[in-house]
């Protein structure tokens, strides 16, 4: 199994993204992640094809928190397996598991949009006791039910372009247009085709029968959170293509009885984060400090 990291000098040039570089082993496999600020703990986890420079927006208003964000295994700093037959729903689920042991972390705020919020709910179903309370953005929980039409071309799509022009999906999947600058950052991680494993492999990970692998620890996910009893916040965007409504499945699975809060953030895409970083960041603080208005519609 051939193993790449990105040369740091494909970072260099990023003038909004200062953190500092953190990385924890993960079976032979190095894990980057940024480690801001001190507090209660929040852990935002992106999804496909971005990295944590996704949250940049988010920690100058959270700076009164721990704000942890890894790169997902083939993605931005952290290591990118050649093929994209060598990534799995384990490697990412175990890689998330892997973090949150090493750095002991609990009582932590879960952020999670896109496959963030497949792996990073399906992380919070295994171990409950370690989360404190959960944002949910643009994301869904699939068990493997026939996907549509949109998403087979999707896949497709990603399985068979030879080099996926990863600034290229970003700004499809974002209301706004994203400056040149921003883009280059999008795709910094990834200087050719091989080191687009990860990225390619993402969609293909997704269920599509329910034998499919990530079935079973998605479905504990919908139990736990069909029975969560801390709080919860659901946070879409009204510009997502592809998410757009699937907040009403969250609406309903998280009991109404808890602290569900519920926002829509208008005019923004897919990417929210990128969008309304500071926007959304701030709602999260709020939530954090009980002070978000029940059933708030923004």
């Amino acid at each position: 199994m051939q193993v790449l990291r990105t040369e740091k000098s494909r970072f260099q040039n990023i003038k909004d993204f200062p953190y500092k570089e953190h990385y924890i082993d993960y079976d032979n496999l190095q894990m980057h992640y940024i480690d801001e600020g001190q507090g209660e703990t929040i852990l935002a986890l992106h999804g496909e094809p971005s990295w944590s420079y996704l949250y940049r927006k988010f920690i100058p208003v959270l700076k009164n928190y721990r704000f942890i964000a890894p790169d997902f295994i083939g993605f931005g700093k952290s290591d990118k397996i050649v093929g994209w037959r060598n990534y799995s729903f384990e490697l990412h689920f175990k890689s998330l598991e892997n973090l949150i042991e090493k750095l002991d972390l609990r009582d932590i705020t879960l952020v999670v949009q896109d496959w963030g919020g497949i792996s990073g709910l399906s992380l919070l179903g295994e171990h409950p006791e370690r989360f404190k309370r959960v944002v949910i953005m643009n994301t869904f929980l699939p068990i493997g039910k026939p996907i549509s039409t949109f998403f087979k071309i999707w896949r497709a799509y990603a399985k068979y372009h030879p080099s996926l022009p990863i600034g290229y999906i970003i700004q499809k999947g974002t209301h706004q247009k994203l400056s040149k600058e921003t883009l280059r950052a999008y795709d910094a991680p990834f200087p050719s085709s091989a080191y687009k494993g990860g990225a390619k492999a993402f969609p293909l990970l997704v269920p599509a029968k329910p034998s499919d692998p990530g079935v079973t620890r998605i479905k504990k996910a919908r139990q736990i959170l069909s029975e969560w009893d801390k709080p919860a916040l659901v946070l879409f965007s009204d510009k997502d293509k592809i998410m757009s409504g699937l907040e009403k499945f969250f609406y309903k699975l998280i009991p109404s009885s808890n602290e569900q809060q519920k926002i829509i953030i208008k005019d923004a895409g897919h990417f929210l984060q990128e969008e309304k970083g500071a926007e959304i960041a701030a709602y999260i603080d709020q939530f954090i400090k009980g002070e978000l208005k029940k059933e708030s519609d923004h």
